[in-house]
């Protein structure tokens, strides 16, 4: 039972000991303690540690928080606040400096220093993200600096020369193969440049009264169509430059070609798309018809179901394997529509661009046909392909730029713009390892540009000897 002087003074004190074996005198805010404590006797049956009760000891009596701690001159006042914060908790930050009323030190807490606790506001740490919404200062001295932008290199590695490479936009006359040839139309020719040996190969020649429109390799093989002047379309086995079959059916030009796995596609002036299969003897298998104007855009989706078209008449026309007339129609472009990629990571998921009056790329979900984003480029778009590497895409431009543009998606912030054409960069094909691009312009050139980083390493391609710098013609 405690005595009453223990009772009095709100210490508590073991058995035996006396109050006057521990006194307290303050001289103007210091402090002095004289402790005349001594060794209980091992004989004692009441020996024990001296554990002192914290909530009535009245530690805050000995004066700890008076005066501030002197910041050390040079010394770090950011990382001081961290620290205490993460020692002390977020409670610390409302202890105030001498003189203030009903406040604990940071050395002695009001509250029990360990307990159990439910804690339900927001994160205490100073490196959690609220600590960096809600103090800017924190934020700029311990934040990850952002990661810098990949750089793409700004120049074209490699110049051909291309002769009579026309300046129409309604025209595809670059193709790039998986066996990594690249076949160009010029004028009535059709010329293979093998990128593993810089060799130039004629394929063939349609004579004076005919000429190219368009070129298309196969998905896999050495298989390429050739969409020319009359309205024919021409398939040959580029490996051994030899002729394997012609299908007419179209009455004017055919400036567009498709393939999927199976099925040839073709688009013509004439406003109609037709599907040609090698293994029926018919020139083609169906005809579709929905366009009002020449026919000037054809990509087959990833997965073979669906083939979006383009016209003149600044329509979009979505079709599935078996209709006979589209199952979309997309009418907000204002312009003709060349330029569709249907992207590779995603499925359902299209891009089109649209000509001089309309000048934006518009991303859609043909799912259900609603557009998800526009984007205006500032000149004409005549091309559009996705890497199949990165979630990025590429798009040529014509009137006024004729610039070349890496678009990071979704964001759409821009990564590239590359410059070095002087007219409509009207032609695009990508490598078969998705890291170089080929555009093809009415200033006959052909450009090949590093801007993909390859699917492994994340890096830009490098240049090769086989990439040697210069100019050389492809005929």
């Amino acid at each position: 039972m405690d005595s009453p002087q223990a009772r009095k003074s709100g210490l508590n004190l073991p058995a035996g000991m006396a109050e006057r074996s521990l006194r307290l005198e303050t001289f103007s805010g210091s402090f002095r303690a004289i402790s005349n404590l001594s060794s209980p006797s091992k004989t004692s049956t009441c020996s024990d540690r001296f554990i002192p009760c914290r909530s009535s000891s009245r530690l805050h009596t000995f004066g700890l928080i008076e005066k501030a701690s002197p910041v050390k001159e040079g010394g770090n006042e950011a990382y001081s606040r961290l620290l205490k914060t993460e020692l002390f908790g977020s409670d610390f930050g409302s202890f105030s400096p001498a003189g203030s009323q009903g406040q604990g030190s940071p050395m002695s807490p009001s509250k029990n220093m360990l307990r159990f606790k439910t804690d339900h506001s927001t994160p205490n740490s100073p490196y959690s993200p609220s600590i960096f919404s809600q103090d800017a200062g924190y934020s700029s001295e311990i934040s990850t600096p952002p990661k810098p932008p990949r750089k793409v290199p700004k120049t074209p590695h490699k110049v051909l020369d291309a002769p009579s490479l026309q300046d129409d936009f309604y025209l595809n006359l670059v193709d790039w193969s998986s066996q990594n040839v690249l076949a160009v139309g010029l004028g009535t020719c059709v010329y293979l440049w093998s990128a593993s040996n810089c060799k130039v190969t004629k394929l063939c020649d349609l004579g004076p009264n005919d000429g190219v429109c368009s070129v298309q390799w196969t998905r896999e093989g050495s298989y390429i169509s050739i969409g020319t002047n009359l309205g024919q379309v021409q398939i040959w086995d580029g490996s051994q430059c030899k002729k394997v079959r012609t299908m007419g059916g179209h009455q004017t030009r055919t400036g567009v070609l498709a393939w999927n796995s199976r099925i040839l596609a073709s688009g013509s002036r004439d406003r109609n798309i037709l599907q040609h299969d090698l293994r029926v003897a018919s020139e083609f298998v169906n005809k579709l018809v929905g366009h009002k104007s020449e026919v000037c855009g054809l990509k087959w989706s990833n997965d073979d179901r669906e083939l979006a078209s383009g016209g003149n008449d600044n329509q979009l026309l979505v079709w599935n394997q078996h209709s006979q007339q589209p199952v979309l129609r997309l009418t907000e472009h204002t312009a003709a529509v060349k330029a569709i990629a249907w992207s590779p990571h995603q499925s359902g998921l299209l891009a089109s661009g649209g000509g001089t009056a309309d000048r934006c790329i518009r991303f859609w979900n043909t799912a259900n046909g609603h557009q998800l984003e526009s984007v205006d480029t500032g000149s004409q778009v005549c091309n559009l392909s996705w890497s199949k590497n990165v979630n990025e895409l590429v798009s040529t431009h014509g009137y006024s730029q004729n610039q070349i543009m890496v678009w990071k998606y979704p964001s759409m912030g821009k990564v590239a713009t590359l410059t070095g054409h002087t007219m409509r960069v009207l032609y695009l094909a990508m490598s078969p390892d998705g890291q170089t691009i080929v555009t093809g312009a009415g200033d006959e050139t052909l450009r090949f540009w590093n801007i993909f980083p390859s699917m492994k390493t994340q890096t830009p391609v490098r240049d090769t000897g086989l990439w040697s710098l210069g100019r050389t013609q492809i005929r």
